[in-house]
């Protein structure tokens, strides 16, 4: 059976290598499982950020001003409430 992961080698600043491996030892996991866990946080948090700067744009592109964001939100909600039942 075929691997299904990759080994990927960075470097990183004594610090914080030592830093990284302190928490190792305290959790008790493994180095890349906590190396995992963060760069998915990381992605996860980074798409958010796309997310909201494509929300920001679009608010701008179709001159909606912020006090018009809930009641927007509340209408579409209440469509696609509507549209379930």
């Amino acid at each position: 059976m075929p691997r299904t992961t990759r080994t990927i080698t960075c470097s990183l600043p004594r610090e914080m290598a030592d830093r990284v491996e302190e928490m190792v030892k305290e959790e008790g996991r493994s180095l890349s499982a906590l190396l995992r866990e963060a760069l998915s946080r990381y992605m996860e948090e980074n798409e958010w950020r796309k997310l909201l700067r494509y929300g920001e744009q679009r608010t701008r592109d179709l001159k909606i001003n912020p006090e018009d964001v809930s009641p927007l939100v509340e209408e579409y909600r209440a469509d696609i409430g509507s549209s379930r039942a």
